[in-house]
């Protein structure tokens, strides 16, 4: 029998679905390279508050093979759903072309990966293209996580709705929103909220974080924005790019235990 909390006594926000598997509020952390001895002592400390880890880029293939399949399978035990972040999955349609996608998602299945991110970041899709990539993998037999928006360009928030939609109706169980369409020079787009949340179901949208990847955005930025986040869509809104490092203040800010207290509903 699992030893109480400590301090069980005190009760958190009611509105926050603590028990795993999740179907909202889900948490997404990213591994850029986490030695698997310490992903052990992470998911030990923090497996209850993390919903999915992206390998990001194209890690996967760097990680000696056995190290990765080892790592797969520790996620799959915790309860934590790894995915192939979109990035990848450009590069090899931009150096291959779509004719080598087939083989990717056969070795993706392979290696233990049930779920890859599609995204046109650094490679620009059509809406044709991206229906069809979407479409493609899903019918290969993987669960499909698409990604909408630029990291470089600043995109009308109904066109981040237009294309999540593309990505639904070609089969994507979930849509993450690019950071960078949500901040500019640290400042959050109030705005591009609002409309992300009254154009799409909560549930099935991932709101991604910014990171010092972008220019200007510093680490309280970040923190403003999980607040921002929080308060337009409550506790439990799905949040992708969260830093391992940071899994546990993030759950704190979800509960009210954070720095920015309870949250009001």
């Amino acid at each position: 029998m699992n030893a109480p909390a400590p301090f069980s006594f005190v009760p958190i926000d009611p509105r926050r679905s603590t028990a795993k598997p999740r179907s909202r509020g889900l948490s997404m952390v990213i591994d850029d390279g986490l030695p698997n001895g310490y992903l052990a002592d992470v998911l030990r400390t923090a497996g209850a508050h993390i919903d999915i880890m992206k390998i990001k880029t194209g890690l996967s293939r760097l990680y000696p093979r056995d190290v990765l399949v080892e790592k797969l399978r520790m996620l799959k035990s915790a309860q934590v759903r790894p995915f192939i972040g979109g990035q990848f999955h450009e590069y090899v349609f931009a150096t291959l072309g779509e004719a080598a996608l087939p083989r990717f998602y056969e070795e993706a299945l392979s290696l233990g990966f049930d779920t890859i991110e599609i995204s046109d970041n650094t490679v620009p899709l059509t809406d044709a293209q991206r229906h069809g990539q979407i479409s493609g993998a899903c019918r290969a037999g993987l669960h499909v996580f698409g990604e909408v928006g630029s990291k470089e360009t600043l995109s009308n928030p109904a066109l981040l709705v237009e294309q999540a939609r593309i990505c639904f109706d070609a089969g994507a169980e979930l849509v993450l929103v690019e950071a960078a369409e949500l901040v500019r020079d640290g400042a959050v787009h109030e705005e591009t909220l609002r409309v992300l949340r009254e154009g799409l179901p909560a549930d099935r949208i991932m709101i991604e974080l910014p990171g010092p990847w972008i220019a200007g955005v510093r680490s309280c930025d970040i923190e403003v924005m999980k607040k921002s986040v929080l308060r337009e869509f409550g506790p439990d809104v799905n949040l992708a790019n969260i830093d391992v490092k940071t899994i546990m203040d993030t759950e704190a800010l979800r509960t009210g235990l954070g720095t920015a207290g309870p949250l009001h509903g």
